[in-house]
């Protein structure tokens, strides 16, 4: 899908209409043989549709090996997510989707942690899993105090998802670009817990949601950042990369008031980095991760897009949510 499908799409009256304007792009011709009459259906479809271009890959015999290193280290991002819904579920007594993508889901355990009544079931299903490496950033998760242990068990799953991720992609082909481009992926989620904490004034809890293992913002840089005001947050990193990402932020949160312009913009400049570093190399695990990344903002824009249709929002208002 490119920006001119995205056009196409936003002018369109129905899901329908909508689904028409991309029926020659391959996602469309998954699409156009399904009975698509609900949104939900829709999402429902285009998480199947990013499991079967992820299995795709694995399908293929001339696939290199450190390719498929690559893939399953990466989509166990997609357990971590359902690690947190399955957190969220219990939180809140009501049971959340589950999306099925990831190794609990291939391995047939996906139903067992969506039913899962308490921490100790979620551990159960990820050792069965042979994901036990995750269990003890479980251990964080306090009954009595929900909303923080919460997030203190999502840093520590992230911060071990990226451990892993890091150490597998340093060992193959291209692996100093590959830990330089997920070393970015990590400052910039750092960026976000930061921005976010600073406009919402808890920078007392954010030091602690940190993910360590950045490529130009350490566990320091970061802590140093939640002590500053948002002024003066670009000052402070004009010597890196992100002065501009930073400028960026500022400008949209003084003329919106909004903490979603954080993300906008920070989701916006990370396609634009990772395009930089991914799109020009060939056969190499970093073709990968670029068609990996291209293919979450695709399923993103579409489901946002129709998302925008089917509740009647103004498609200049849902085309700041895009990342183009």
């Amino acid at each position: 899908m490119t920006s001119a499908h995205i056009d196409s799409l936003q002018g369109a009256d129905t899901v329908q209409d909508a689904l028409a304007t991309v029926r020659e792009t391959d996602v469309g011709r998954y699409l156009e043989d399904l009975p698509v009459r609900s949104f939900d259906y829709l999402d429902e479809s285009l998480w199947r549709y990013l499991a079967q271009s992820f299995a795709y890959i694995e399908w293929l015999r001339l696939t290199p090996r450190d390719v498929l290193k690559t893939l399953k280290a990466y989509v166990v991002k997609y357990d971590i997510l359902n690690i947190k819904a399955a957190l969220e579920g219990i939180s809140s007594g009501t049971k959340v989707p589950m999306i099925p993508i990831g190794v609990i889901h291939d391995t047939g355990y996906l139903g067992e942690l969506s039913d899962a009544q308490d921490v100790d079931e979620i551990a159960k299903v990820l050792v069965k899993c042979g994901l036990e490496d995750y269990v003890p950033a479980l251990e964080q998760y306090k009954p009595d105090q929900p909303p923080k242990s919460r997030l203190l068990v999502q840093a520590g799953l992230q911060s071990r998802y990226y451990t892993n991720l890091l150490n597998t992609v340093g060992a193959v082909k291209d692996g100093p670009l590959l830990v330089q481009t997920f070393g970015m992926i990590i400052d910039l989620a750092n960026l976000q817990i930061a921005w976010r904490a600073v406009i919402s004034g808890l920078e007392n809890h954010a030091a602690e949601l940190a993910i360590a293992g950045g490529y130009q913002l350490t566990d320091k840089s970061v802590r140093d950042l939640l002590s500053l005001k948002m002024t003066e947050m670009p000052a402070r990193l004009r010597n890196t990369r992100y002065s501009t990402v930073a400028e960026e932020v500022l400008s949209s949160y003084e003329r919106t008031r909004s903490i979603t312009s954080v993300d906008e913009i920070i989701d916006k400049h990370k396609l634009r980095m990772l395009r930089e570093i991914l799109a020009p190399r060939v056969l190499s695990p970093l073709v990968l991760v670029w068609y990996l990344v291209l293919k979450e903002v695709e399923i993103r824009n579409l489901r946002l897009a129709v998302k925008g249709i089917v509740d009647g929002v103004p498609a200049q208002e849902v085309k700041d949510y895009l990342v183009l």
